[in-house]
């Protein structure tokens, strides 16, 4: 198989006979032996009795049904496990991804020797509570990450096979991926300007809370990205540091009272003076910080980070 389209759907019962027809008109016209995977992430609608009735219409659609409602990265991670084509393309279901773009992406990782091209959409069609948000949140990675590509969430994606087998996602780490993929050990990370569509069907699925969820999911992949196979390595630090300080302060006090007490001069006690139970507590954090990643340690090096997801059904 040379090429995989992975296309994750929640409730897009309108948008599905479109896309199907675009994509199976524009893939007529290459030579490119190719799979359509769609994951119908616990829609509510009719999405899925949809894409049952396509799968008898186009002969290249291979679908997967979850129980529920899990979110867009386990529906991608089921479609890359899913893939067999030596490339794998990603798009969204809504229209607002441009199948004509197929082809190029696909020769982009053949010709080039791409490990994986993003899409970027120079110009969208969306309200500026998405393209804002969007805006900040790119040129922050950008400058964390070292990967310079303009478009880190665009839907529009190609990679060749080894790389969509190398990464798990998780949560909501798909606005991530080519984090996870450079993360991976792949550095050749190309980008290629795409036409994006204006939705002609159904409302957006993503809100304000993007705003608060994109700034944690960027701190956890920063944190996993450095420390997550070795997590004593932060927690260890940190909580040595402060276990010194806290120490260091204490035998201070300690000193300052046995030489007071040598020269009889008055003095306080010890237990007294609120500089002895900030020595503590600094001494108790720092214990505790080390003993944090000592666990972390133990959990990451017997137990697996992979999504659970249930399947409902699956169509060959």
């Amino acid at each position: 198989m040379d090429l995989s389209i992975v296309i994750p759907v929640f409730n897009e019962q309108d948008s599905l006979p479109e896309l199907m027809e675009w994509i199976s008109k524009v893939m007529s016209n290459s030579k490119i032996r190719y799979e359509v995977i769609i994951v119908d992430d616990g829609s509510s609608d009719n999405s899925w009795k949809v894409i049952r009735g396509l799968t008898y219409n186009y002969d290249p659609i291979r679908a997967i049904r979850f129980r529920r409602n899990y979110g867009k990265a386990a529906a991608l991670q089921s479609g890359f496990e899913t893939a067999s084509g030596d490339v794998v393309i990603t798009m969204d279901a809504d229209l607002q991804d441009n199948p004509e773009e197929i082809p190029e992406l696909y020769r982009m990782i053949i010709d080039q020797h791409f490990d994986m091209v993003s899409g970027w959409k120079r110009k969208r069609h969306d309200p500026l509570t998405k393209t804002l948000p969007s805006k900040f949140y790119n040129r922050t990675v950008r400058m964390v990450s070292g990967i310079k590509i303009h478009d880190f969430n665009c839907g529009l994606k190609a990679y060749r096979q080894d790389v969509v087998k190398s990464i798990e996602l998780y949560g909501e780490m798909h606005r991530y991926i080519p984090v996870l993929v450079k993360k991976a050990g792949f550095t050749r990370i190309g980008e290629k300007v795409v036409q994006h569509q204006k939705r002609k069907y159904g409302i957006s699925k993503y809100g304000y809370k993007r705003l608060l969820t994109g700034f944690l999911d960027l701190q956890t992949i920063l944190f996993l990205s450095r420390f997550g196979k070795k997590p004593m390595h932060f927690f260890g630090s940190l909580g040595t540091l402060m276990f010194i300080a806290g120490f260091l302060a204490a035998a201070w006090l300690g000193a300052e009272k046995i030489y007071f007490t040598l020269k009889h001069i008055p003095r306080v006690r010890v237990t007294e003076s609120p500089y002895f139970y900030i020595a503590l507590t600094a001494m108790i954090i720092g214990s505790l910080l080390f003993l944090s990643g000592f666990l972390g340690e133990m959990i990451s090096r017997s137990s697996s980070d992979r999504n659970k997801y249930l399947i409902a059904e699956k169509i060959n």
